[in-house]
């Protein structure tokens, strides 16, 4: 189906928002593409990209320079102009996505950046049909348990700024359902593509695949995962056909939609799943899960596993996102995310040829 429609999305050219980009130029959507001035040559060279790919006019793809931290968003008059006359979709990614960012940063970014995107669809995007904010499932903090799409209100704090910011976000959103057509998307921890494994984010998952690589052999035997504790794991390809799918949806407004998969692995299957994939068997026996954590956060052991201090304990969360509202509207759509073990292989093998390109280099 032909998207006719021009779309106003915030954060190109990210991780997510490039793809996304390119899934909706598939339909025929043009877009007023905001971007930082620091990002420009690079954005330039993606939608240029976007455009071969997507068989799509160049003017379909426009760079507008501003910032979301800015009143207006950091717009000259001419762009404002231009987004108020054409926008009917605005997508809102831009974020600071670091779970060790500081309290400042993140509240500049994540908090007043959201306010000022939705000051600007309320006051300035007249014929704004739908606006789709991109939030995350961590807004649910240091709740445990299962985290409905209906929730978001709690008391129970938050690991880090992160978490806090993007919750104190999607409140301000949430409010604005009143007013705008609006549709919020919590992915999960988002991996590589599940077709080709390609990823340009290498964190999560990665660094589990990074540590078993490291001694596939000796470190594949003992098994750092934990069978009361899921991880839970998205590839990109199905977010962005997710948020494509309900891009127009009408159904999805008011909605808040839990982008995660639905039967996610535990951390100990995780473990065994990538270690067959590397090392062609499963672990022989599972550590205890507390000796794990405390190695984990000892301040010499980045160095060696190459996992963050900061993101030690979402390989220690329990808690898991039910995905009701989410299957619901997009099952007629046929989107549904993929089992984790039908596409390990493409992420294990993706990341093996990217290390090998780098030694070579």
């Amino acid at each position: 189906m032909a998207l006719d429609e021009t779309i106003f999305l915030t954060g190109f050219p990210g991780f997510i928002a490039g793809r996304l980009v390119k899934r909706l130029a598939l339909e025929g959507a043009r877009f007023l593409l905001l971007v930082q001035p620091a990002f420009m040559a690079r954005a330039r060279e993606e939608a240029a990209r976007i455009a071969v790919e997507a068989n799509a006019p160049a003017d379909n793809f426009q760079l507008l320079e501003g910032d979301v931290t800015q009143a207006d968003l950091g717009l000259s008059n001419v762009d404002l102009e231009l987004a108020r006359d054409r926008a009917t979709i605005l997508f809102h990614l831009a974020a600071i996505y670091d779970l060790a960012v500081g309290r400042e940063l993140a509240m500049r970014v994540n908090v007043e950046g959201t306010r000022n995107v939705n000051r600007f669809a309320l006051e300035k995007l007249g014929k704004l049909r739908r606006y789709h904010y991109v939030s995350t499932c961590y807004v649910a903090g240091l709740r445990t348990g299962s985290i409905l799409e209906t929730q978001l209100k709690h008391d129970a704090g938050f690991r880090n700024f992160y978490e806090e910011t993007k919750y104190l976000a999607e409140l301000e959103v949430e409010e604005l359902k009143a007013k705008l057509p609006v549709t919020i998307h919590r992915p999960s921890v988002v991996c590589g593509d599940s077709r080709t494994g390609e990823t340009a984010k290498y964190d999560g998952i990665y660094y589990l695949i990074h540590y078993l690589r490291m001694q596939p052999a000796l470190l594949s035997l003992l098994n750092i995962g934990n069978k009361d504790v899921r991880l839970n794991l998205v590839p990109v390809d199905f977010v962005v056909e997710a948020m494509a799918a309900l891009a127009n949806d009408e159904r999805a407004i008011g909605a808040t939609v839990q982008l995660a998969d639905s039967a996610p692995l535990t951390s100990r299957e995780l473990f065994d799943t990538i270690a067959h994939t590397i090392a062609g068997h499963p672990s022989r026996l599972t550590l205890p899960a507390k000796l794990v954590y405390t190695t984990l956060t000892l301040p010499f052991s980045p160095k060696i596993t190459g996992l963050p201090r900061p993101a030690v304990p979402y390989f220690f969360l329990k808690q898991t996102y039910d995905t009701t509202i989410a299957q619901q509207l997009l099952a007629p759509h046929g989107v549904r995310c993929p089992p984790f073990p039908t596409y390990v292989d493409n992420l294990v093998t993706f990341e093996i040829g990217r290390a090998s390109c780098r030694e070579r280099v």
